[in-house]
């Protein structure tokens, strides 16, 4: 019996494949790890950090030529999720469509996530 195909972990848009591909470059070696945290008013906080090695339960995501981290932790909370990278008058920043999302603050800076279930 043939297994069926595990959905993808993390994607990237091209956005955000360029820039993690300029941040890493700018960082020389390493990895970007990607992640949540508890935090905020509503709950937890994506988290994003520059590591120099994998963790031995880091999830390993390549795509678009881009190679990223996802903190164990973080897995069932960032299942599905998409990363892309904005620029606007105001800001650059890193978003996530994530569809485990259920609600997210007024400020914009902390969400509920409900995990995926294994």
């Amino acid at each position: 019996m043939a297994r069926r195909p595990r959905p993808k972990l993390v994607t990237l848009t091209d956005a955000a494949a360029e820039r993690v591909r300029e941040i890493l470059d700018e960082q020389g070696q390493g990895y970007l790890r990607v992640g949540v945290k508890n935090g905020g008013c509503a709950g937890m906080e994506y988290v994003m950090d520059y590591v120099a090695e994998v963790e031995p339960l880091d999830e390993l995501v390549e795509d678009k030529d881009v190679q990223i981290l996802v903190d164990s932790k973080a897995v069932l909370f960032l299942l599905g999720s998409v990363v892309d990278y904005e620029t606007s008058m105001m800001h650059s920043r890193f978003t996530f469509n994530n569809p485990n999302q259920t609600d997210a603050c007024g400020c914009g800076e902390s969400v509920t996530i409900v995990p995926q279930h294994a």
